[in-house]
């Protein structure tokens, strides 16, 4: 834009530093179970990395268990590696095509923890938003119009980018207290 900022794509880079972080957070262990979990574990399949979803379909039957249907008979060996590997501290269960993933209750040392990784995570998407809000302003210092233009533009994206932080504070306190329920 040679005028002036663009902030629609201010938001929508903001909102991905969001939605990434949302995703981060769906890989925290709670102590509840969540197919999410297991996601982003990649399994050795076919002479490469496979998704844990692209390799049998994930439910949540019970509160505490992850259950994931193994399509194929021989990945099942390889899927059950791959969850023991995946630094989780969890222990699958085989059964047939089935592996059945107990979800144990978090200890309360394990808890901090987590707080502490959710809050790096935090971290790290409000120095996202940050980044992006340097870019806008950069976009208006260089803007035209004039200093009256100019501040109305910084003030725009300086609401803009406090909104967000304050979005990743939300999402890291309802975390936190996700992890620390018992």
């Amino acid at each position: 834009m040679t005028s002036g900022v663009d902030l629609n794509d201010l938001k929508k880079r903001m909102d991905g530093a969001i939605t990434a972080l949302k995703s981060e957070f769906g890989g925290l262990r709670t102590g509840r179970a969540s197919a999410s979990l297991v996601e982003p574990i990649d399994v050795d399949a076919y002479g490469s990395k496979m998704p844990m979803n692209q390799v049998g379909t994930i439910s949540v039957p019970e509160p505490r268990m992850i259950s994931i249907q193994v399509w194929d008979k021989g990945l099942v060996a390889a899927t059950e590696k791959a969850i023991r590997e995946s630094g989780l501290g969890i222990n699958p269960v085989v059964d047939g095509q089935n592996v059945r993933i107990p979800i144990p209750p978090l200890t309360e040392e394990r808890r901090l923890e987590l707080t502490k990784v959710a809050a790096k995570y935090a971290e790290q998407a409000r120095v996202a938003v940050r980044n992006v809000r340097q870019d806008g302003m950069t976009q208006a210092k260089t803007a035209e119009g004039g200093e009256d233009e100019q501040k109305r533009l910084h003030d725009e994206v300086q609401k803009l980018t406090d909104d967000y932080v304050k979005k990743v504070d939300e999402a890291l306190a309802a975390k936190e207290e996700e992890i620390m329920q018992v």
